[in-house]
């Protein structure tokens, strides 16, 4: 599978972005998804997973309350609602993929999206 990462941007603090992941190839219901961040100087950190099977998710404790993970199985594609932002969350999001499974661990998904820059200035 083949994941495409977009809807990064720069917003103030206390605004709001929706990133969404593209997927191609395989069947994208069979997926579980996860969404990590990276900031500078910083290793990647588990945002956000939706499982594969029966929607259900699970978040990091530093975005629980402001970002809401989705998906549309019909398109292909997991979203990842952020409300609330802090200067805190910039990083680069990346989306990822595990056939038949969901993780919080980086090591847990073999497929990667390239990654799209969120700023937030204070």
């Amino acid at each position: 599978v083949q994941l495409q990462a977009s809807g990064g941007g720069l917003v103030q603090a206390g605004g709001s972005l929706r990133l969404s992941c593209a997927a191609s190839g395989r069947t994208f219901s069979n997926y579980g998804m996860g969404w990590f961040r990276q900031a500078p100087g910083k290793e990647r950190e588990f945002v956000a997973v939706i499982s594969w099977n029966d929607d259900s998710v699970d978040y990091a404790e530093s975005v629980r309350d402001r970002f809401t993970i989705s998906r549309d199985n019909a398109k292909k594609t997991v979203y990842l609602q952020m409300n609330s932002l802090k200067p805190e969350d910039t990083a680069v999001y990346y989306c990822a993929a595990r056939l038949y499974g969901s993780s919080w661990a980086r090591n847990g998904y073999k497929y990667w999206g390239q990654g799209t820059q969120v700023t937030v200035s204070s």
